[in-house]
């Protein structure tokens, strides 16, 4: 209980210190000048940094009471018999919806139908890593250094070695990581944000050096490998991995699925992290 305020502790020291550090570094002539302006930067980039959010936050709400309508107008056309249920809303364009409530008498189970097979058929599709301009496929790869043999090769975004339990996770929204554990993903996005508290460590299936998960790891300090070509497949929840974001490899340590469980450094026995 409560352990979450004491790693927020935890990180509130560790940022004061790095702040004294900071300050200790301003040496020299004109010190008198570039001390007082040091401190300043520190503080509006530690209070204001998250005003950044607002824009996204104010768009999100405008987002929703969009939602909220779209929903009355799928709610009517269910209650019309005219959709299924009210889900069936997204498969059809905003004008489309704005056609059919206009247009008691327009018949959209068919769009529908249609659109929901054609949703189904590019599910089942694997898009290609690379596609150029004039839609050719090269094949490309990676290369790792001294990678173990049968080590899983990617590109490497965010410096460190750790070993902990795999979490393979395709819905944020849906399942949950646990503390220390390392995160496995097609891909994130920043509805994944929250995810990486936890998080010990990433292995994306696609990404580059300035993608999202790649750049909120490094700001949390956690090894991460992306570009990791079908790693949600041939990585699997529980097995024990390790996970080297400097070389860019991940090496499964654990052949079998494992048993679920917790882990740390000090907190979490069973994660191992230089």
């Amino acid at each position: 209980m409560g352990q979450h305020r004491h790693y927020h502790a935890q990180l509130a020291a560790e940022r004061e210190a790095a702040a004294e550090r900071i300050v200790a570094a301003v040496r020299g002539a004109g010190k008198w000048l570039r001390l007082p302006l040091v401190r300043r930067l520190m503080r509006v980039s530690r209070h204001l940094m998250a005003v950044r959010e607002h824009p996204k936050f104010a768009l999100i709400r405008l987002l929703w009471l969009a939602k909220q309508a779209i929903w009355q107008g799928a709610d009517e056309l269910v209650a019309n018999g005219r959709l299924t249920t009210r889900e069936d809303v997204w498969h059809l364009s905003l004008n489309e919806l704005i056609e059919a409530l206009a247009n008691p008498t327009q018949e959209v189970h068919g769009l529908v139908a249609t659109r929901k097979e054609e949703a189904r058929r590019w599910a089942q599709l694997t898009p290609p890593r690379i596609l150029s301009s004039e839609g050719e496929i090269p094949t490309v790869g990676y290369a790792a250094v001294d990678a173990p043999a049968g080590a899983l090769i990617g590109s490497p975004v965010s410096a460190g070695v750790v070993e902990g339990i795999a979490r393979v996770i395709t819905d944020p929204y849906s399942e949950v990581l646990n503390p220390g554990e390392i995160l496995i993903a097609p891909f994130t996005d920043p509805g994944w944000t929250p995810l990486f508290i936890n998080a010990a460590g990433l292995v994306m299936e696609v990404g580059g050096l300035m993608t999202h998960g790649s750049v909120v790891a490094r700001e949390y300090g956690i090894p991460a490998v992306v570009g990791v070509l079908e790693a949600t497949r041939k990585i699997h929840t529980g097995q024990r991995i390790r996970v080297d974001g400097g070389a860019g490899f991940v090496v499964v340590l654990d052949k079998g699925r494992g048993t679920k469980g917790r882990m740390t450094n000090d907190k979490y026995p069973s994660l191992k992290r230089t």
